[in-house]
């Protein structure tokens, strides 16, 4: 079982920055999820634990990045230029084997689930 403790969430200055981190148990295909109220799940980052490939979605691309550390368990999404649109709950996720490509957009690709970060921009 995967446990899967995020952190790093909070308010921060339209325009500005701020880092999430999640650490887990082990070294998982892993990614990041969000949801703002009202509005249904996005996918933000799928990162390969094989070091295949990242994978990010549209909204954020260009803006955010990810890194990795401790021995590649733990998954640090660094978002710049953030904008309102981005408020929302950030959930990192794990996946159990290696995804193929097609899949990583999929929230059901993924076994594990953390409870979720809030992340709030405004002016």
């Amino acid at each position: 079982q995967a446990q899967l403790v995020e952190s790093g969430g909070g308010w921060v200055h339209t325009g500005g920055s701020l880092r999430l981190s999640c650490a887990a148990s082990s070294v998982y295909t892993m990614g990041w999820f969000r949801q703002a109220p009202g509005r249904e799940r996005e996918f933000v980052v799928a990162d390969k634990r094989s070091r295949a490939g990242t994978y990010f979605g549209n909204s954020v691309k260009g803006r955010f990045t990810v890194s990795r550390d401790n021995g590649r368990k733990t998954l640090h999404l660094q978002m710049n230029n953030l904008k309102d649109e981005d408020t929302a709950v950030y959930y990192c996720v794990a996946a159990l084997g290696d995804p193929i490509t097609s899949s990583m957009r999929d929230a059901s690709t993924y076994d594990y689930w953390g409870q979720g970060v809030q992340v709030t921009v405004s002016s």
